[in-house]
């Protein structure tokens, strides 16, 4: 069987990571407006707060990890009133040394490490789309761990730098996504494969995507009758089954044809297509160009 987390966090290609050490005491805030790229923390002493537009705010204590997929904007500041220092990411210098905020002298009322990255993927936004907004994961030494070999990984110009800062961002994302509770999670990939039902039958589209799928066939495999499947997969995925599964065959084609030693035939075979006009069709319909035409683009 597929494992789907692992397949989604593949397909997005993280890379290029930018990490920072962050402190803060006495009365400080700092509001980040939107960013739109991934970013994540973990809090390494001390404790302070976060308020994310459109959740609730959340107290972060020391052993604390957050991930935000597609960071919105934000504000982190210390626990007493404070009119917040605005930043904006997208123009503001990134910095070279601990950014501190409120009180310059003495030990800090928290102490985090900060950073940020891209998805490389076309499909990036439909893939986030499968994932929570806002990740809080508490009491997971591996994940902050993980955070603080990226520090010391982005600090050095060591040779393979590149690549291991993308691994280390691949097992960080796929621990802090196995890590966090489903409970009260949005419609997404992660509430599915919390489901007892339809786990197995998200699995099973992943792990045979050659399979000319049917609701009626997944349905069987969830156990459940075809309209209740179709509705609490509609319901808890936030995507119709055969909606979910044309993206991902999409995502994976897209994939495919950007290696450039696959022909268009085989392609689609490997994402479910009995013939290369009709995958031709499909794919031109969904992504807006043929297949070869995508390919030669992104060559």
């Amino acid at each position: 069987m597929g494992d789907p987390l692992s397949e989604v966090i593949a397909l997005l290609q993280p890379r290029a990571v930018f990490s920072k050490a962050i402190s803060g005491a006495g009365r400080w805030g700092v509001r980040y407006s939107d960013f739109g790229q991934p970013s994540f923390c973990a809090v390494l002493e001390g404790s302070c707060r976060l308020a994310v537009d459109g959740a609730r705010a959340v107290t972060l204590e020391a052993g604390d990890f957050v991930l935000l997929p597609a960071t919105p904007g934000f504000t982190l500041s210390g626990f007493e009133p404070v009119r917040p220092e605005r930043v904006d990411p997208k123009v503001t210098p990134a910095p070279t040394g601990e950014v501190r905020h409120g009180a310059r002298g003495g030990r800090p009322d928290v102490r985090l490490l900060g950073g940020y990255f891209v998805f490389d993927s076309p499909d990036a936004a439909l893939l986030v789309s499968l994932l929570p907004a806002l990740l809080h994961v508490r009491g997971v030494e591996r994940l902050s761990a993980l955070v603080r070999l990226v520090r010391d990984e982005t600090s050095e110009l060591r040779s393979g730098r590149d690549l291991v800062l993308t691994r280390l961002v691949e097992v960080m994302l796929i621990e802090a996504l196995r890590s966090a509770s489903a409970e009260g999670a949005p419609p997404g990939l992660l509430r599915g494969l919390s489901d007892p039902r339809l786990a197995p039958a998200i699995r099973r589209m992943h792990g045979q995507l050659a399979h000319s799928w049917t609701v009626a066939e997944l349905a069987k495999v969830a156990a459940l009758s075809r309209s209740a499947f179709f509705d609490r997969f509609a319901r808890t995925v936030g995507l119709p089954p055969m909606e979910y599964l044309l993206a991902w065959r999409m995502a994976v084609a897209r994939d495919l044809l950007r290696r450039h030693d696959l022909g268009i035939a085989e392609v689609a075979e490997r994402v479910g297509y009995g013939s290369a006009s009709t995958f031709s069709t499909a794919f031109s319909r969904h992504v807006g160009q043929p297949p070869s035409r995508y390919a030669r683009a992104e060559g």
